[in-house]
């Protein structure tokens, strides 16, 4: 049986740390990684748009690439010229939220690292016995 790959995180839930967290991403079959990275290369794209200040209006702001061939040089804006960047859906999907309302779904943007930790998990110090 194949299994199934999954996008970086695109929705995150609200949920307190001492809950499950509900994490959405997109879901491709295992068996093609190149069609999975593609996917995954979108999802990434609607935040870097975001992160650009590029959106339906100036997609033309989004790099071309060459990773899936010349074919798809312009995928990526495609996508955002007809999705826009991630604040763009988000708005679409939940409704116009300042930023602080926003949660975990807020980018990190504004300057600092943009190393992602899964949000809502409780840092913990765990040892290990050997």
């Amino acid at each position: 049986h194949k299994g199934f790959h999954f996008s970086s995180a695109y929705y995150f839930g609200n949920e307190s740390a001492s809950d499950d967290l509900s994490v959405y991403s997109m879901a491709t079959r295992e068996g093609n990684d190149l069609f999975s990275s593609f996917v995954n290369c979108v999802v990434l794209a609607t935040m870097y748009a975001e992160e650009e200040d590029i959106g339906k209006e100036n997609y033309k702001g989004i790099p071309q690439i060459s990773l899936f061939g010349p074919q798809f040089a312009l995928s990526l804006r495609d996508a955002i010229s007809y999705s826009g960047s991630y604040n763009e859906l988000y708005a679409k999907h939940f409704g116009e939220y300042d930023d602080k309302d926003r949660g975990r779904n807020i980018l990190n943007n504004r300057g600092g690292p943009k190393i992602h930790s899964l949000p809502g998990l409780a840092a913990q110090s765990h040892s290990i016995n050997t």
